[in-house]
């Protein structure tokens, strides 16, 4: 049998911001520039799940963030993705991702199996770095004067992203990163944090 694997988060509490100056520009010798200080215009919520091999993003908004939204993220999933497959989904623990009403309907749905990351792990999450990449190329360069308008930029950036996706590719070998953890943890243990 055939099988996606998805990884699945949210990205909660994106604000639409509005500049109360517009970005300078970059020229030469001169990095680009902006005011700190801004308007508040509201907030939504990305649910994007990233299938590893195409570098795909399925993307949905939601103005909150509880189980029922994530419990319609799930079925948008089963909607946009080929029914004969199981679908492997890399999740963070986070609470909405482990609610009665999400458990009883993954129970109802055996084509989907979820494989959570360890707890403060979700870098290993390869929709976080999708993430990233959201913040830097399209919510942060720009200016939103409400939810609508960036819930409308950040709906162009999915499509114009999944009309040529490209997945992440790890550059380390997993003993390379498991070398890095350990010495991270020799040098922080016995630090206060």
């Amino acid at each position: 049998m055939k099988a996606m694997v998805l990884c699945v988060d949210e990205k909660s509490q994106i604000q639409a911001l509005d500049r109360t100056q517009p970005i300078l520009p970059l020229a030469p010798g001169i990095p680009e520039r902006r005011t700190h200080d801004y308007m508040r215009h509201g907030t939504t919520t990305l649910f994007a799940a990233l299938d590893i091999v195409t570098g795909k993003v399925i993307g949905e908004l939601h103005r909150r963030h509880r189980s029922s939204e994530f419990l319609n993220f799930l079925r948008t999933i089963v909607k946009n993705t080929p029914p004969e497959m199981d679908l492997h989904l890399v999740m963070d623990n986070y609470g909405t991702h482990k609610t009665e009403k999400v458990k009883n309907w993954l129970n109802r749905h055996p084509r989907f199996h979820v494989h959570f990351t360890p707890t403060s792990a979700s870098w290993l999450n390869q929709v976080e770095r999708w993430f990233a990449t959201l913040t830097q190329k399209q919510i942060r360069r720009g200016t939103h004067r409400s939810t609508q308008a960036l819930e409308k930029s950040i709906r162009e950036y999915l499509k114009m992203y999944n009309d040529e996706p490209k997945p992440f590719v790890w550059t380390k070998s997993a003993d390379e990163i498991l070398e890095s953890i350990a010495r991270f943890c020799q040098r922080t243990s016995g630090s206060v944090h």
